[in-house]
Order: structure tokens, then C-alpha cells, then sequence
């Protein structure tokens, strides 16, 4: 491994272990100061909670869901302060004295209409999806939520960006409703320029922490380059999401980089419905032909830690263990016994597709990998629209994704279950197994953070040892400060961004 991929895989560990410190950008904290950021991911929807967008106010610290989660991916306090669970129901007790940013109060009348809105639109968000959600008013001080049948996870659904609560008069017009100036959290968004921009100022009567600085100037810039010259000329004091190519660059013009561990797995899946890969030999041959270290550190240069298991070192229950280089010999001699060899070469099709642009590096590095190894790999890069029926459907050999393995909120059985179970959804390695499909259905029934984290981990071993798939790299995210101090990575993405950045003189 190389030693930058080593330095951010100790990082990763350090940030989700509470000992990692903050990005400082240097200077004195000016606390009536301004700030301007250029952030990745602009609104595709106006800010609709039903959509993606919630998460995006939730991240600038303008909405507020009812719960949150700590650095152990457990549920705290949020605009609620207690729950309990009886049967198919939870009772959540409001935090008092909270006030919208258009000055009517948190009530749970104000709760209710947000959420029945949210849950009745055509196509709810995903962490409420399906289950039965509704919700009603419990007394001067609560509101108590029930689904068809009895749920673990509600706290940590309610998590969720796109559930975040607006006060009565975002919904008086009809219509999606009017997100300036209508949540509790301690930014207001006072302006809205489409997806170019927003301007956001200090909720002075916000219930909690005050915000970092008086008022932000939110630019959405798509181009990763622009994002870079943009810190390096002193437009912007805050920016995310830079690529590898552009870290040194913003570091030679005094700015701080933070890399920081990512929900997000980089898997090469591989059809187990049909030869080669039904053979658990041959799985286990590409496995140890591929050296995921050398992928994290060289082919990425240090912008993703090698993986050792599906969740990593962004999640409290991933393996931190780094996974050894390649075993080529080990690789061969598996072949062997499946079969393969120079007289009977294996010749398998690799797919990938360009929207994230690591991904046809990646397909390139592991065609020379296991062509090392004896195995001739065919790599076409694509639309993944066009690839995606195919490779639900097993007509494919191997293929490269990239996926996010916390679905809306910060609970992994969602994915656990679409990806890897007999009936998933999602189950592009065509894997099924009853050990773990028993091991899976289990969590229904495990309402206790610690235990479903714990079940967590032994699904992801038992996926290891059938080699579902090679888990290759998890990208790391990246911050950029010049100007501003005070940034706390959250690798869940969840927690806001914006509140605690500080400018300084």
C-alpha cells in the first residue's frame, strides 16, 4: 500500500473513532463575518423534500428533521427529544420552544402536516416508502407515528433529509411547498437562484448551536476544476468534493484539505446464475488476483481506501483491516482446480459505465490484474441505463459499480437486503443463500443499535467468505477551507455542513 492510502485509511479510522480534529483553514474566527462556498450537487428539484433536495437543505442547516445521529450511527435528539416504541407505534415528545423562521411555533399539529404531506405524495421518500407510515397528533407535546407492522429503525428513519418538518405556511399555497423561510434550523434561506446559487442567513433565534458565520453565499458548481480555482483565487472559502488531480493544487495556495471516509463501496459484482462465476473457486481466483491496495493508492492516487468488506471505515461495524495485495499464484492455482488454465483459458466481460469517472480507470487496472493471473477481460464502459436490465436480469459476467450502501438513512438492512438476498431487488451478483437471507431477516426483529450493528458485520463477513463479488476500493470525500475554520467531517452525511464553518480574518 502505498503511503498516502495508508495515511487516509489511519484518517478514516481516526475521524469515526472521535479523535479525529476539524479542518482549520487557518486565521482568526471572525463571528459576523461572511462566507461563500461552492458546494458539488446543485437542487434538482427546487428543493422538493420528496426528492433528493431535503437532504440538501438539511446539509446547508436550513431544515430539521426529528432525529439525527451521533459518530456510532445511533439516533439523538433533534426537533424531537424522546421516543418509545409500543407495538406498530412510536411516540415522539417535541423539543419546546422551537420556532419556524416565520415565527409560528413547533407544535405537533405542524409535525403532522409536514410529514402527511411528505408521505403522500406519488412517489415518497424511500425511508418511509412501503411500510405503512402514518402519523397524528399525541397530546399538547408529541406525535405518535404507526406502520403495518412493528419497525426498529423509526428513530433513524426520521433521520432522513427528506423528512425534514416546515411550519404550517409552507403548505398554505398548495403545491410543493415554499421552503424560504418556512424551517427551524439555524441558517433561514433567504434567497433561491435556481441551481445557480442561494444566499443563507443567521437564524438568531435558532434552539441550539448558533451558526458559524452571519450570512453564506451557497454557489453550485458542477465542474470539479472550477471548484479548485475557485478556493485557489479566494472566491469561495469552503468547497467539497475535489478530486485527487486538483488536492495539491489547492494545497499549494495555502488552502487545507480534509479526506474523510465515504458511505459508498466500489464493488466488481460478478454473475453467480452461470459459469464461470457459479464456481466459488473462481470467485475466490479474481478476488486474489486483484490488489486492491495498489487500486486505492497508485490507480487513485490515495483518493479511496482499499476495501476490505462492504461498509469500511465510514461505519462503526466495517473492517478497518486493510485487504492484502494480489496473490497471483494463489489466483492460478484456484483456476486450476476450476479447471482453467493455459489450455482452457477463461475469457469473461467486464461492464462499467463513466458517470463516476474512477470507474474506467479502475475496469482498466483490473483487466491487467487478472490478465497476470490468466484471465482475459473484456472491458466495454457504457450507459448504465442501457446496463442496468441486463445485470439484474444475470446476462452479464462481471461488472463494475458504485454504490451507496446507506439508502436514505443511516441503516444498512435496506441494502443488505436489495442487493444480497434471495429476492433482492437489487441483486445484481444473482447470490442466494438461506444461511443468509435467516441471518437478514433477523434484523426485523432487532430494534437495539448495537445488535443490528453487530448483524451488520456478520452478514458483511459471510458475503466475504462466499466471495460475492470483490469489494474494491471506498472512495474517500474531500473539504477544502481558505478562509473559513471549524469543519467536522460526517462520513453518513447527514449531520449540516455549513452551521459549523467559522470565516476567519
Amino acid at each position: 500500500m502505498s503511503k498516502r492510502a495508508v495515511v487516509a485509511f489511519v484518517a478514516a479510522a481516526l475521524v469515526l473513532s472521535g479523535c479525529g480534529a476539524g479542518g482549520s483553514g487557518g486565521g482568526t474566527p471572525d463571528p459576523d463575518g461572511e462566507l461563500a462556498v461552492a458546494l458539488q450537487f446543485p437542487p434538482r428539484a427546487a428543493y422538493a423534500f420528496d426528492a433528493d433536495d431535503g437532504a440538501r437543505l438539511q446539509s446547508l442547516g436550513v431544515a430539521e428533521t426529528l432525529t439525527s445521529v451521533d459518530d456510532q450511527v445511533r439516533p439523538i435528539p433533534s426537533l424531537a427529544t424522546a421516543w418509545t416504541q409500543q407495538g406498530r407505534s412510536w411516540r415522539f415528545t417535541l423539543r419546546p420552544g422551537v420556532v419556524f423562521h416565520d415565527g409560528t411555533p413547533l407544535t405537533p399539529s405542524a409535525v403532522v402536516a409536514a410529514l402527511r404531506y411528505v408521505a403522500s405524495v406519488s412517489a415518497p421518500p424511500r425511508s418511509i416508502r412501503g411500510i405503512g407510515f402514518t402519523i397524528d397528533a399525541d397530546g399538547p407535546d408529541a406525535v405518535r407515528i404507526t406502520t403495518a407492522a412493528p419497525d426498529p429503525v423509526m428513530p433513524l428513519r426520521l433521520s432522513s433529509g427528506n423528512l425534514g418538518i416546515l411550519s404550517p405556511g409552507a403548505y398554505a399555497g398548495g403545491g410543493a411547498p415554499e421552503v424560504r423561510r418556512t424551517a427551524t434550523g439555524p441558517y433561514v434561506l433567504d434567497q433561491v437562484n435556481g441551481t445557480d446559487s442561494a444566499v443563507l442567513v443567521r437564524n438568531d433565534r435558532y434552539w441550539g448551536t448558533r451558526a458559524g458565520a452571519a450570512r453564506v453565499t451557497v454557489r453550485y458548481v458542477t465542474d470539479p476544476q472550477a471548484r479548485a480555482l475557485a478556493v485557489q483565487s479566494g472566491d469561495v472559502q469552503f468547497a467539497e468534493g475535489l478530486p485527487q488531480a486538483q488536492v495539491e493544487q489547492v494545497r499549494s495556495a495555502g488552502a487545507e484539505v480534509v479526506e474523510y471516509p465515504n458511505a459508498r463501496t466500489v464493488p466488481l459484482q460478478l454473475n453467480q446464475s452461470a459459469r464461470p462465476f457459479s464456481d466459488l473457486r473462481v470467485r475466490q481466483a479474481v478476488t486474489a488476483a486483484i490488489d486492491r491496495p495498489v487500486l486505492a493508492g497508485q490507480v487513485l492516487g490515495g483518493g479511496a481506501a482499499p476495501a476490505a468488506d462492504l461498509f469500511g471505515a465510514a461505519v462503526p461495524w466495517g473492517e478497518r483491516t486493510p485487504p492484502p495485495g494480489a496473490d497471483v499464484e494463489r489466483a492460478k492455482a484456484l483456476l486450476a482446480e476450476a479447471g482453467y488454465g493455459p489450455q482452457n483459458p477463461l475469457t469473461v466481460r467486464l461492464w462499467t459505465f463513466p458517470n463516476r469517472p474512477e470507474l474506467p480507470a479502475l475496469a482498466n487496472a483490473i483487466q491487467a490484474m487478472l490478465g497476470a493471473a490468466g484471465v482475459r477481460v473484456e472491458v466495454t464502459v457504457g450507459n448504465y441505463d442501457a446496463q442496468e436490465p441486463q445485470v439484474l436480469a444475470g446476462e452479464y459476467d462481471m461488472f463494475l459499480n458504485s454504490r451507496s450502501y446507506l439508502s436514505d438513512f443511516p441503516d444498512a438492512a435496506s441494502t443488505l437486503t436489495s442487493d444480497y438476498t434471495c429476492g433482492g431487488s437489487y441483486a445484481i451478483d444473482q447470490y442466494c443463500s438461506p444461511a443468509y437471507d435467516a441471518l437478514i431477516a433477523r434484523l426485523n426483529g432487532t430494534a437495539d443499535t448495537a445488535a443490528r450493528q453487530t448483524l451488520f458485520a456478520e452478514a458483511a463477513r459471510m458475503l466475504t467468505a462466499d466471495a460475492v463479488g470483490v469489494m474494491v476500493v471506498h472512495p474517500l470525500n474531500t473539504a477544502v477551507l481558505r478562509g473559513a475554520t471549524g469543519f467536522v467531517p460526517d462520513p453518513l452525511q447527514i449531520r449540516p455542513v455549513l452551521p459549523q464553518l467559522r470565516p476567519t480574518a
